[in-house]
């Protein structure tokens, strides 16, 4: 793959400097989800067992260069002992004296990166401080990857280093779905705006054999063909580029599936009075009519699409899936490709936020064979670009 793992460098004895991803919601002093704690748990479990001292690197909210209490790591470590199954040991102003004074297995939180505007600005200085604190560097946040920070990237090229876990098991879910993924290979692309994923329709169209087009997304589309779709959310300055991304695929040989019907209402709520039709080029809405789902024969379509691969990689939704009945093409497709993926005829590969709050709501999250919660990272790597926190690593 490019890279070390943890399997592949003697950390025996080793301060091992573990870039983590544990920014978790929470509500009045209250984790109100330990996703993220939860799947960092393997790496220091893995770590200590091999006779090496995580001693973790992370940051939490936005303080934007500034030391701001209520943005503090310190709140986090009753969770974090709870996870590990071991005592955490806290410290505001690391040396590398005050490690070395700690248990040889011991697990050390520094405080929030952030909390310098060295971090963000990946300043050499703060990379020699970082690596001055441990003896290897495990990067196991694939979510902020894409920063190119002092924790992230420059420290990595200062220390022996590998992927955590979690980064790993990101790095290979994503290299399966689309470096060298098992044809034919498709994709569904929604959610609200063309111009949040041009750079990712681009990309893909160059790559896979299949695009299912969905949501607001897919709105542009149709409209950039002739339909009037009335008050739907569309992208009117986009026609050309819709165009354009037509004719690339066209062009690449990859097929673009549009929904040929739609659920339409003229307002925006749950359980609105909606009717199913056709959606094409000659479609005419009258002036307050939205297109706020694919209809059931496009999620027949799609299902379809789906028996046809043996790669699948989701990235949002395909109607307003918040509020039923609009999230019924979403929670279908979503089932159709959970039910071949345990049959073991498809590989599933989902990432981004909507993406895993669709799945939730489907009930088949667990049942994909991976699932992303990496969101600007996960969107970056299957635009094509190049990951800064990845890169580093690379041998």
């Amino acid at each position: 793959m490019g890279w070390n793992t943890l399997d592949d460098i003697d950390i025996a004895g080793k301060r091992v400097l573990t870039r983590v991803d544990i920014n978790v919601p929470m509500e009045d002093g209250r984790i109100t989800d330990a996703t993220r704690i939860e799947r960092i748990v393997p790496t220091i479990t893995d770590i200590r067992a091999k006779g090496g001292s995580p001693v973790l690197l992370a940051h939490f909210g936005r303080p934007k260069g500034q030391p701001m209490p209520q943005m503090s790591l310190q709140p986090l470590v009753p969770a974090l002992e709870a996870a590990f199954g071991c005592p955490v040991v806290f410290v505001e102003r690391p040396s590398r004296d005050f490690i070395d004074a700690q248990a040889s297995d011991a697990v050390i939180l520094v405080e929030n990166t952030r909390f310098s505007p060295m971090e963000e600005a990946n300043d050499p200085q703060m990379a020699q401080f970082l690596a001055s604190l441990g003896d290897i560097y495990c990067n196991d946040a694939f979510s902020a990857a894409h920063r190119a920070h002092a924790s992230t990237a420059g420290v990595a090229q200062l220390l022996p280093n590998c992927a955590g876990r979690l980064m790993q098991a990101e790095l290979q879910a994503l290299e399966a779905a689309l470096s060298h993924p098992k044809r034919p290979v498709g994709a569904v692309v929604g959610g609200a705006k063309v111009s949040t994923k041009l750079d990712l329709l681009q990309n893909l169209v160059a790559k896979i054999d299949v695009l299912v087009i969905g949501g607001g997304m897919a709105n542009t589309f149709l409209a950039a063909q002739g339909a009037d779709l009335g008050a739907s959310l569309q992208e009117a300055d986009l026609h050309d580029t819709a165009r354009e991304i037509l004719s690339a695929a066209k062009a690449a040989g990859c097929r673009i599936v549009l929904p040929s019907d739609g659920r339409v209402a003229r307002e925006f709520a749950a359980g609105a009075p909606h009717d199913v039709i056709v959606l094409n080029a000659d479609t005419r809405l009258e002036a307050d009519q939205m297109v706020l789902d694919a209809g059931d024969i496009s999620a027949v379509e799609i299902t379809e699409v789906f028996g046809t691969l043996s790669t699948l990689i989701w990235n949002g939704p395909l109607g307003a899936f918040e509020i039923p009945p609009f999230d019924t093409a979403t929670v279908a497709a979503a089932k159709a490709a959970a039910a071949q993926t345990s049959a073991g005829t498809l590989i599933t590969v989902a990432g981004g936020g909507d993406t895993v709050a669709a799945l939730n709501q489907a009930g088949v999250a667990e049942n994909f064979t991976y699932i992303s919660t990496a969101g600007g990272a996960f969107l970056e790597w299957m635009e094509g670009k190049e990951l800064p926190g990845v890169a580093a690593l690379m041998q």
